[in-house]
């Protein structure tokens, strides 16, 4: 997690791999001569969250030891937090007492931790108690997922500001952008799937890529491009949940059935938040029914 301004940086590549979905490619490469300690620890913080974001928490629960410097205790708390329901709530009183210590609560990965965490419990409000005081491109492409979470592109378009001023053709500026244009819409889209493309031509295709174009697609009603799109993704990751989510949405449009993208995403990530929606409109569905007969 380099802070702003650094000198040359080694780790530009592989933070680039992370930012744009290539995780198992992130990994592959992570063995970078030269680093310094600091270094290191972001690069290791790099790896085990490409491990978290395949799915692998146990790997990186079993490979981060209490000895491991902060940055790693953060990240590892993140792989506890997402490896199973029963676990939440300890972690979260765990994230809370680390966040409380003078002496390591402010640690911008812990900060990010912490930012993701809460953004995944929709509890905004604290999450921006500890991301929005920034201080590194993650933290501040954060605070623009969590203001567009809240409706607010008013303040997501401040951070983005920020990021702009620091460096415009940073891949989390470029990213960010692309989620504020989606956000606000109209003749934004556009210069949203444009983003999208320009990553499509420099970097291999990814599933993070593939999707932020097929949306773009989808809000433009070219569902037939869009379908197109997801189902390379769907090719790259049988089990990538935006793209599952993505393909049962563009299904409906395109007058194709979605119930075995909608099955697949209910076995594999029973938490997605479309997964919640329809069982919780089949349950007004029964209680309707129920009232009736």
């Amino acid at each position: 997690m380099a802070a702003m301004g650094a000198g040359p940086d080694h780790l530009f590549n592989l933070r680039n791999q992370f930012y744009l979905g290539a995780y198992q490619t992130a990994i592959n490469n992570s063995e970078i001569p030269n680093l310094s300690p600091e270094d290191a620890v972001e690069r290791d913080c790099l790896v085990f969250r490409s491990y978290i974001a395949l799915g692998s928490y146990q790997l990186v629960i079993s490979e981060i030891d209490e000895s491991a410097a902060t940055p790693l205790q953060a990240v590892k708390l993140l792989a506890m937090y997402l490896s199973s329901p029963a676990n939440k709530e300890s972690t979260i009183s765990s994230l809370r007492e680390w966040l409380a210590d003078p002496t390591i609560g402010n640690n911008a990965t812990l900060r990010l931790v912490a930012g993701i965490v809460f953004m995944h419990e929709e509890d905004y409000n604290e999450a921006l108690k500890h991301t929005h005081a920034g201080g590194t491109m993650d933290l501040h492409a954060l605070n623009v997922q969590i203001f567009i979470k809240m409706h607010r592109s008013d303040y997501a378009e401040k951070q983005l500001g920020v990021m702009q001023q620091y460096d415009e053709d940073h891949t989390l500026t470029q990213l960010a952008t692309a989620w504020f244009n989606l956000a606000v819409g109209g003749s934004k889209i556009q210069e949203a799937y444009l983003i999208f493309q320009d990553f499509c031509e420099k970097y291999p295709m990814t599933c993070l890529i593939l999707n932020g174009k097929a949306v773009c697609c989808m809000q433009m009603g070219n569902f037939d491009e869009a379908e197109t799109l997801l189902l390379e993704a769907l090719n790259k990751d049988a089990k990538d949940p935006e793209t599952l989510a993505n393909l049962v949405v563009c299904s409906l449009h395109v007058g194709k059935s979605s119930s075995r993208y909608l099955s697949q995403l209910k076995l594999s990530h029973p938490e997605h938040v479309l997964v919640k929606r329809v069982s919780s409109a089949d349950d007004n569905f029964e209680r309707a029914v129920q009232s009736v007969a």
